[in-house]
């Protein structure tokens, strides 16, 4: 391939936190491809002009970030199942006729992080959060089997929307909105998952989506899953620690989305081992 038709690029806003440039610079250099990834920050009124950009400047894809997985798929020619599923996503290939294909590999990523001897068939589930990421993590947890979810939001009355998308597109599953302020005990649930910002990087990084009360009444080999990866160790997942709950970060979930957005543009998987090697290295140099 020549150089220029592997520019890839992540936008969204804020970046600052990201570790993509790492990860995909070990990607090529286990591929033998010749490429660069860069971090372009894009606010929601800036989005269509960022399109436009990337579109002329021939770059061969990008990966897409809060806020823009869910609008980004209006501009979208084609999409694979998890778009359909989610209406969000988070990976483009840019055609050679300038059209846009989507997919939405954070649904892969979430599945792949999660133990192959862990079996959500038929359990009880609670997602904080109702953004693009939720989706995905609801459309993973619908092939993983789960019964029922709980979902806690800010505020019940502009989730409706997305309530009504995933009743709709997850006929088999159970939903549930709750006012987040409402928690009141996660005796039953079986997987917590955080999906919003809470806890990240210069993001409300002290605070923790789910207090100490609420961690504690979860079951003995309940899991909590932190989708947010920067800082490697959140709040949420030093709650789950001091309780002594199983529980998996938002780095492997980052790695393995990656590891098929590759695979998506290039055809290949890179090795997801150098991956997380890289990544780790990068948080303690920091």
């Amino acid at each position: 391939m020549e150089n220029e038709l592997n520019k890839l690029a992540l936008i969204g806003y804020p970046l600052s936190h990201s570790l993509s440039p790492i990860l995909y610079k070990t990607a090529f250099q286990d591929l033998g491809i010749s490429g660069s990834y860069e971090i372009l920050p894009t606010e929601s009124e800036d989005l269509i002009n960022r399109i436009k950009y990337l579109r002329i400047n021939k770059y061969f894809g990008f990966n897409v970030t809060i806020p823009h997985k869910v609008p980004m798929t209006l501009f979208l020619s084609k999409y694979d199942e998890f778009v359909n599923l989610t209406g969000a996503v988070n990976t483009i290939k840019i055609e050679e006729d300038l059209s846009l294909s989507g997919f939405n590999t954070d649904v892969w990523g979430f599945m792949e992080a999660i133990p192959k001897n862990v079996d959500l068939k038929g359990k009880f589930a609670a997602i904080v959060g109702t953004g693009g990421a939720a989706r995905a993590v609801c459309a993973g947890l619908y092939k993983l089997g789960i019964k029922k979810i709980d979902i806690y939001t800010r505020n019940i009355v502009d989730s409706k929307n997305t309530m009504d998308t995933l009743r709709s597109r997850f006929p088999d599953i159970e939903f549930k909105a709750i006012q987040l302020s409402m928690m009141q005990g996660l005796e039953n649930i079986d997987i917590l998952v955080n999906t919003t910002p809470i806890g990240m990087k210069n993001f409300d990084e002290d605070s923790s989506a789910v207090d100490d009360k609420n961690i504690e009444t979860l079951p003995k080999n309940a899991i909590v899953y932190d989708i947010v990866y920067n800082p490697l160790k959140t709040a949420l997942i030093s709650k789950a620690i001091k309780y002594n709950k199983r529980y998996i970060t938002g780095l492997d979930m980052l790695i393995f989305q990656a590891v098929r957005a590759c695979e998506i543009w290039f055809g290949q998987k890179p090795d997801y081992k150098s991956m997380k090697i890289a990544a780790l290295e990068e948080f303690l140099m920091k």
